[in-house]
């Protein structure tokens, strides 16, 4: 009999709807779930009083017909996202006890949606990572691990491993460079990154202002559709937001893919790819031809440039966001003996390494003298960067790669640790995305030799995640992951 936990948002819509049980204890259910599985360290704040409160209220809707959309599943929420009168911190000591007195739109529309929130998830502290081991409240626990603990991902770590975990029904997370498609792929589940400007970034803590994006993380493409309809939309509150109408993304879900032409980069297969990687995205290239679509390879040249463009656009967006948290109004105060002091000593203790590194990095590159030299040329290269995508599209009408060029590693892997690079370097498949501004999902798709989940990415046009949607329901169907976990 299939637990309560491991339900998929539909079918336990479908079942609250029944009355074949309650939201409450569906979230009891989870909440359980939780007490279990602390090994994992996904949650940094447990709510449970929150969500039972919200559960109670869900079942007197379902009592009197007026369900939302949402209506009594429990989330987990990236500690990224500020929530009102519940502890918000980006995973940071410098944020140590702050509470908002406000919430961010894309969890005010969960919430409006009728969905309850079991806690707040770990992740990389201001997102700034690859493996979700940069937080002030230690790293994730990959649930697929063995006999190596291994990293979850980041840097939505806490993310992936609750959904994983079956400790939340979805959860949200946000994408800078890859943090809800690489941690996804990690554990096994379904992340989407929706186009830039689709989910209102207001309330949410501000890591790269033009490349960060809210978006889903479900246990499959379904539930994806579902809780990205409900986060999307127009919000007056972000200037960055889109004015676009957002389509009922579930309509898109088993549609005829044949046709459709897949396009497949050439520069997403470098000399000395993983082999298994290699052999994964071979296997999806053949999985969309025997549908019908139309394979056709394409070529986005300037993908070599992309890791050094983002590591100079981000690191300097970062300077300036976090350049706020100073000890003065909020969070973390370490006195000193004058104001600059205070500054210098709340700074030093609350920032890790990492994030004090891409500081360092964004403040160097926006200093006079060198802004020309780095920054506007980046800013240049990413124009070339989306100019590839645009060309490409003018091909395909849609991209499948790799998420990731590994699997999960083990926690504290030295050739990470001593090298930070090597962890940037995690990123190569997925930091191009972002700097187009373009959807992009991430969805399981088979296991490495030794057990491990992989994940292909479906890389759509600006606003066409329906494309995205039907493209990746039927790889889903196709490729029948086996979900289960030791």
């Amino acid at each position: 009999m299939t637990k309560l936990t491991e339900l998929t948002i539909a079918q336990a819509r479908e079942a609250l709807k029944k009355k074949e049980f309650s939201a409450v204890e569906l979230t009891k259910a989870y909440i359980d779930e939780m007490d279990d599985k602390r090994k994992y360290n996904a949650y940094v704040l447990e709510t449970p009083d929150v969500a039972l409160a919200q559960a109670q209220k869900s079942d007197e809707k379902y009592a009197n017909g007026t369900d939302g959309a949402l209506e009594g599943i429990p989330l987990g929420i990236k500690d990224l996202y500020c929530t009102k009168d519940i502890r918000t911190t980006a995973c940071s000591h410098i944020l140590d006890g702050f509470e908002p007195q406000y919430e961010s739109t894309v969890t005010a529309k969960l919430l409006n949606a009728g969905a309850s929130f079991l806690g707040k998830l770990n992740m990389d502290e201001f997102a700034m990572g690859g493996s979700n081991e940069t937080s002030y409240y230690g790293p994730v626990v990959n649930p697929w691990s063995k006999d190596v603990p291994l990293v979850a991902g980041g840097s939505s770590g806490g993310s992936a491993a609750a959904v994983a975990a079956n400790m939340c029904a979805a959860a949200t997370g946000t994408d800078t460079g890859g943090s809800i498609r690489q941690p996804s792929a990690f554990c096994g589940i379904t992340g989407i990154k929706p186009t830039y400007g689709r989910c209102s970034r207001y309330g949410i803590i501000a890591f790269a202002s033009s490349l960060d994006q809210a978006g889903p993380m479900c246990k499959d493409v379904r539930d994806c559709a579902i809780m990205l309809n409900v986060m999307s939309g127009y919000d007056a509150k972000d200037s960055t937001s889109a004015k676009v109408e957002v389509p009922n993304f579930e309509a898109f879900l088993n549609q005829d893919i044949k046709d459709l032409k897949i396009g497949i980069p050439a520069e997403y297969r470098p000399e000395g790819l993983n082999a298994e990687i290699s052999a994964l995205w071979d296997k999806g290239i053949e999985m969309l031809k025997a549908r019908g679509a139309e394979i056709v390879n394409i070529s986005l040249p300037h993908t070599k440039y992309a890791l050094p463009t983002y590591y100079i656009i981000a690191p300097a967006e970062a300077s300036s966001n976090l350049a706020r948290y100073d000890g003065l109004r909020y969070g973390l105060r370490v006195n000193g003996e004058h104001l600059d002091n205070m500054y210098i000593n709340s700074r030093t203790e609350g920032f890790g390494k990492e994030v004090k590194r891409r500081i360092m990095i964004g403040t160097y590159v926006l200093s006079a003298g060198y802004y020309d030299a780095y920054y506007l040329k980046a800013q240049k290269v990413r124009r070339l960067i989306r100019q590839d995508f645009l060309n490409a599209f003018e091909k395909c009408d849609i991209i499948l790669t790799p998420t990731s060029p590994v699997t999960a590693f083990p926690i504290g892997d030295k050739s990470m640790q001593e090298n930070p690079i090597n962890m940037w370097l995690n990123d190569v498949f997925t930091v191009s995305v972002n700097l187009a501004g373009l959807p992009a999902m991430s969805l399981p798709i088979g296991l490495s030799h030794d057990g491990l989940p992989m994940g292909l990415q479906l890389i759509g046009k600006a606003f066409d995640e329906g494309t995205i949607f039907k493209t990746a329901s039927a790889l889903e169907q196709d490729a029948a992951f086996r979900k289960g976990m030791k």
